[in-house]
């Protein structure tokens, strides 16, 4: 399905998060790196040696639940924006999502939530625009979202005109 429409199914998608649901009670950097490519940004910029390719940099990243902090560095560093940062704080969800459209969206601003398949399913709030230190044309948006999309929500509706 995904070499056809480029958009993941559930199934597949759901393997790169963790087993254990519990462990996203802390932020999770989740890699959606579905073909093997020559690529290694997010090893080698991860300051706490949580994402692991190998040697042969054409591997899928693999990430240690165990030693990711959400940092957030690594979603920076993706040139393929496949990389968001998540975690359940009560009854909501906060995304940590890479943006490179301009104007970006304001702190505590409403935003439009899409599924992989580019379909609106909720409304979220903007709680943080963070720049990165290095990637000035990439912001990380922090975005809060009822935690029954956490799975499904990868990204926001770009406003016509942008």
């Amino acid at each position: 399905m995904i070499e056809k429409t480029g958009v993941a199914p559930k199934d597949l998608f759901m393997q790169e998060f963790p087993a254990d649901s519990d462990v996203l009670n802390d932020p999770k950097a989740i890699i959606e790196c579905y073909k093997e490519i020559p690529c290694n940004p997010c090893e080698t910029s991860c300051p706490f040696d949580a994402i692991h390719i190998g040697e042969d940099i054409n591997k899928r990243p693999q990430i240690d639940f165990n030693a990711c902090t959400g940092c957030g560095i690594c979603v920076y560093n993706c040139p393929g924006l496949a990389i968001s940062v998540r975690h359940l704080k009560g009854d909501k969800a906060v995304l940590k999502i890479p943006f490179e459209f301009t104007p970006r969206p304001a702190k505590d601003s409403m935003v439009n939530v899409v599924d992989r398949g580019g379909v609106v399913i909720t409304t979220g709030k903007v709680i943080k625009v963070q720049d990165g230190k290095n990637q000035k044309q990439t912001a990380l948006l922090h975005i809060e979202i009822d935690r029954d999309y956490i799975y499904d929500a990868i990204t926001i509706e770009v406003p016509h005109g942008s």
